[in-house]
């Protein structure tokens, strides 16, 4: 005589709860990862009132000692404006500038006078009040 029992155990697992989390992650780094600057070059910041956040296409950066970067590709003084050219060529592009706050004006005005000559909009990258 076999005895059976009335409640069954089934040893399945639910991966319902599994895709929630995997996807809820997805989604956490695809937005930190928007948030954090590419550039390969360390940079003080200037600091303002508002430091907005944009959606960079092409970052140029360009650090105390004058090195330049384009989207983290170290470049001369004088390739700038080749990079930017390539860049942005034949669509209304976002360059942000990461300018160290000891650089002398002139190499913002410089850089900034290349990309609007490109037609693109220019934003510089600060960090906000303490």
């Amino acid at each position: 005589m076999a005895l059976q029992s009335k409640h069954k155990v089934e040893a399945a697992f639910s991966m319902s709860s599994m895709t929630d989390i995997i996807f809820l992650l997805l989604i956490f780094f695809m937005l930190t990862s928007s948030f954090i600057t590419p550039s390969g070059l360390p940079v003080n910041l200037p600091s303002s009132e508002t430091a907005d956040i944009v959606m960079q296409e092409v970052t140029v950066t360009v650090t105390k000692d004058l090195k330049y970067s384009v989207n983290d590709k170290i470049v001369e003084r004088e390739g700038i404006k080749k990079e930017l050219t390539t860049l942005l060529k034949g669509k209304d592009g976002q360059v942000v500038l990461h300018i160290d706050k000891e650089v002398p004006v002139e190499y913002l005005v410089e850089i900034g006078g290349i990309a609007a000559k490109l037609e693109a909009n220019v934003s510089i990258a600060t960090k906000p009040f303490k």
